[in-house]
């Protein structure tokens, strides 16, 4: 009784950080969908395998490139319903994808997550990699390598990293292990994976790293957390708690945006939210 409960709150707080995504969403639909944002925007797909994990990414780079910026895909769809598991974590509504296609920058970078837009039409890693182990040492290793591959392809010395949800903790996690980060950015970021379970009185995430614990060694990186005003998901106390832990006690580096949900009201706006300078 005590592990079906468990299962369940662990359920509730998976479900808590889906985009939403319709159960009649097809993986070869869902692909077509990144695919045309990619192409649209001149972007190259790109399978990389990195560590345990073999992650898609799309390019955008014309020659080498002194500094590149990355985008990291949030969650996706981790479960079906609350209490059934997703057979494939690729998202309806691709965020991160879309705030890369928004970047009339020189060089940009989009990495999907463990398990989404899979090369063989479905996932090739456990589960747990897109539920509660989403954050684990052995996925922010796999981020790391693919760093360094495409910094490699680029020939890029510096990094900025940008996050979306669930993305935002990796950035951060990934960043703690990196001395080339140039800055950070985050979009509806998961700082405080642990206060947003107990803000959804749900359990906390096994298996997966807390990205409070490395938010000092990243003090002196330069930092933009935005937060949507009507983020019901992860509301702006969360970017907060994560910028005291770098020593922003004025919480300068956090940003709300008016009118953005959890994964509304982001694209139209990141051309102009890119002219805030991380701090």
């Amino acid at each position: 009784m005590v592990g079906m409960v468990r299962k369940l709150l662990i359920a509730l707080t998976l479900t808590a950080f889906l985009n939403s995504f319709s159960a009649t969403d097809s993986f070869a639909g869902l692909f077509c969908k990144s695919s045309d944002i990619a192409s649209r925007y001149g972007f190259r797909k790109e399978y990389i395998k990195a560590g345990q994990f073999t992650l898609l990414t799309y390019q955008k780079f014309k020659s080498p490139s002194d500094g590149i910026r990355i985008y990291i895909e949030g969650d996706g769809r981790a479960w079906n319903t609350r209490t059934r598991l997703s057979d494939d974590p690729t998202p309806s509504e691709p965020v991160a994808l879309e705030l890369a296609s928004a970047d009339s920058s020189d060089a940009v970078f989009y990495i999907a997550r463990p398990g989404q837009f899979s090369e063989t039409g479905s996932p090739d890693c456990e589960a747990a990699y897109w539920s509660e182990k989403r954050f684990a040492p052995e996925v922010v290793e796999s981020f790391d390598k693919a760093i360094d591959i495409l910094k490699e392809i680029s020939s890029a010395r510096r990094v900025e990293l940008v996050g979306y949800s669930g993305g935002g903790a990796i950035a951060v996690l990934v960043a703690a292990r990196r001395s080339d980060i140039a800055s950070i950015r985050t979009v509806a970021g998961n700082l405080d994976p642990k206060s947003a379970c107990d803000f959804h009185k749900v359990s906390r995430l096994d298996g997966s790293m807390d990205p409070l614990r490395v938010a000092d060694k990243l003090s002196g990186i330069p930092q933009r957390h935005f937060s949507g005003q009507k983020d019901k998901v992860i509301p702006s106390f969360i970017a907060i708690s994560f910028a005291e832990r770098t020593g922003d006690v004025s919480h300068k580096r956090v940003t709300e945006v008016a009118g953005a949900s959890h994964n509304k009201g982001w694209r139209e706006n990141w051309p102009e939210l890119l002219l805030i300078p991380p701090q």
